[in-house]
């Protein structure tokens, strides 16, 4: 299991952000499969049967609205980026 920061509170305009996020059913599994170890951006794309253009694209959405981190490795053929959650928990408060 990978170690995650454990809550993220959101409110205001940046439930907007969170739930954009959250809306699309390729993030969730990104999240989903991210829960039980890293994966680089080739991993999660043949896991998912996606192209890598298409989970990249997702993982930056991931990436902006603080839900996943990454990093990038040495690789085969040059660098890798590897994800994993940024949080565990979404609060949300309604004010």
């Amino acid at each position: 299991m990978v170690k995650i920061m454990s809550e993220l509170t959101v409110k205001n305009e940046e439930v907007a952000k969170i739930a954009k996020a959250l809306a699309s059913q390729t993030r969730w599994e990104i999240l989903r499969l991210l829960r039980e170890k890293k994966m680089d951006v080739s991993r999660i794309a043949e896991t998912l049967k996606q192209t890598e253009a298409n989970v990249s694209a997702q993982v930056k959405i991931l990436e902006k609205a603080g839900l996943l981190k990454s990093h990038y490795e040495p690789g085969e053929h040059g660098v890798r980026k590897v994800c994993e959650p940024a949080i565990e928990k979404i609060q949300i408060i309604i004010s």
